[in-house]
């Protein structure tokens, strides 16, 4: 059964940057489309960005567009999300997870995605 686990998470002044990880176990990352999602207090878990299996394809949230990239590095079984230009609306629980079906590109819908990590916490602040 897929791990992942993120992280890179912390507290950042707005306008800061922070680069999340998440290393995933298991021989078959490669073969997986990835992405990443975040939950903020109160709110229904949100897309943020996904990547496809090879890495060629990327989607973004519009609200992360621009300021976030999405990667990954198969040789290391990681994916990483660079987080720039924070706001403190980017506040949350940030998520990676792995999709359900093989050799699928990256998604926006969660259902689309079966292993989860288990978080971790972005906090923009002053």
């Amino acid at each position: 059964q897929a791990q992942l686990v993120e992280s890179g998470g912390g507290l950042v002044q707005p306008g800061g940057s922070l680069r999340l990880s998440c290393a995933a176990s298991g021989r078959t990352f490669s073969s997986y489309g990835m992405g990443w999602f975040r939950q903020a207090p109160g709110k229904e878990r949100e897309f943020v960005a996904a990547i496809s299996m090879s890495g060629s394809s990327t989607d973004y949230a519009d609200s992360v567009k621009g300021r976030f990239t999405i990667s990954r590095d198969n040789a290391k079984n990681t994916l990483y999300l660079q987080m720039n230009s924070l706001k403190p609306e980017d506040t949350a629980v940030y998520y990676c997870a792995k999709r359900r079906i093989p050799y699928r590109a990256g998604s926006r819908y969660s259902h689309d995605y079966e292993y989860w990590g288990q978080g971790t916490q972005v906090t923009v602040s002053t």
